[in-house]
């Protein structure tokens, strides 16, 4: 069935200059597609990885990630066939020529600030007032310790299920950095609430001198970590944004950690950090969107978007629709619910950058999700629409 498949898709390919596919191409790939509906029922794409949407589990299996990247690229087609165009068109909330051109049902990965900014045509004027404006935000001590912390304990859970399948000396070594890196970071993250850090004594008043840290401690065993993990690297989602924030680190390598030294010490080491990533951190770094990542949704993933869509103009002057999509494998509600709360994701970023950059006129977000033999229907999440939309021939 593979074998079958991967020609038409090369057929597909060899067609990409043509808007339309030929009538007989959808009619021969149709019973693809609900073949492979069937066979990826329940699962997903989701931040580059496969996904059960029933537990959200993590699915590690080549040929069933084959088969979706399959799935999704012929559904992708089948979007532009006249049928689907024809039924976008019937629908009066939709903004006109809505997906029409064929740039717009392709995907898109969100890695950086100036990406989003590309797509919404932000002059370089705005760009500057996003960053000024995001960076305090998301730089801010907590976010920065928070969003590491994320990237280590999913890398820790990450290894701990390959160690399982396929236990080796790198994996094992890696287990025992992220454990000093987090211990690390525990040291690093000072503030609580009900605490009296404020009488806290300096550590001339203490007992003996506390060996003080710095982040470069936790620059090196980043580079370690790498290291040892580099034969893994295609497996583990999460590797790759330690690469990420290193950037960041090489900024602040000589600030202090420590927990033994004095409140104001203490706050003025994590104002250091706060002032040198808002000052070094630029609009292109994958580091600083990684932090608005976290700061926006507690997530270090960049945003996957399957069907990147656009900007429309929407019924009157200085009205505009951000229209985008997904694909999915069933119209079950669970797996339509995790598509739809996706969606949002994405387009809660782009509407957030859109209003920091203080662009003029209103802005509505529209999410579209596409399955086989869907009935057409919209449901409302967060004040926004999402349309399901079947695909047929």
């Amino acid at each position: 069935m593979a074998m079958q498949i991967n020609v038409v898709l090369y057929h597909c390919s060899e067609e990409s200059h043509e808007e339309n596919l030929p009538s007989e191409w959808y009619e021969k790939t149709f019973p693809k597609l609900i073949e492979l509906t069937h066979m990826l029922k329940n699962l997903d794409s989701i931040d580059g990885r496969l996904i059960n949407i029933n537990d959200n589990s993590v699915v590690i299996d080549d040929s069933l990630q084959q088969s979706m990247h399959t799935f999704k690229s012929l559904a992708r087609a089948f979007l532009g066939s006249p049928t689907a165009q024809q039924a976008l068109t019937t629908h009066t909330a939709i903004p006109p020529l809505c997906f029409s051109k064929k740039s717009e049902r392709g995907p898109m990965t969100i890695n950086s600030l100036t990406r989003v900014c590309n797509f919404l045509n932000i002059s370089a004027q705005q760009r500057k007032l996003i960053r000024l404006s995001i960076c305090p935000q998301v730089t801010q001590h907590q976010i920065w310790t928070g969003a590491l912390e994320e990237i280590l304990s999913g890398l820790k859970s990450e290894i701990e299920l390959m160690g399982h399948h396929s236990p080796n000396k790198g994996v094992k070594i890696g287990q025992q950095i992220i454990y000093s890196c987090l211990k690390f970071l525990d040291a690093a993250v000072t503030y609580d609430p009900d605490s009296t850090s404020w009488m806290r004594p300096s550590p001339s008043k203490l007992n003996g001198s506390p060996v003080s840290h710095k982040w470069e401690d936790i620059l090196e065993m980043f580079n370690d970590l790498m290291n040892c993990l580099r034969k893994e690297k295609e497996k583990l989602f999460h590797l790759p944004k330690l690469g990420v924030m290193k950037e960041g680190l090489l900024q602040i390598k000589d600030v202090v950690v420590d927990k033994n030294i004095g409140y104001r010490e203490t706050r003025h080491q994590e104002s250091l950090v706060q002032k040198k990533l808002t000052k070094t951190l630029g609009h292109s770094s994958r580091c600083l969107f990684t932090l608005l990542m976290y700061y926006l949704y507690g997530s270090v993933a960049d945003v996957e978007v399957e069907i990147c869509g656009g900007l429309y103009e929407s019924g009157g002057k200085d009205r505009f629709c951000l229209c985008m999509g997904k694909i999915l494998t069933s119209d079950e509600e669970k797996t339509v619910r995790s598509g739809v709360k996706q969606l949002d994701r994405a387009l809660g970023l782009f509407k957030y950058v859109r209003e920091t950059a203080g662009m003029k006129g209103d802005l509505d977000i529209q999410g579209h999700l596409w399955c086989v033999g869907a009935e057409e229907t919209s449901v409302t999440y967060r004040g926004n629409r999402f349309f399901v939309h079947g695909i047929r021939f």
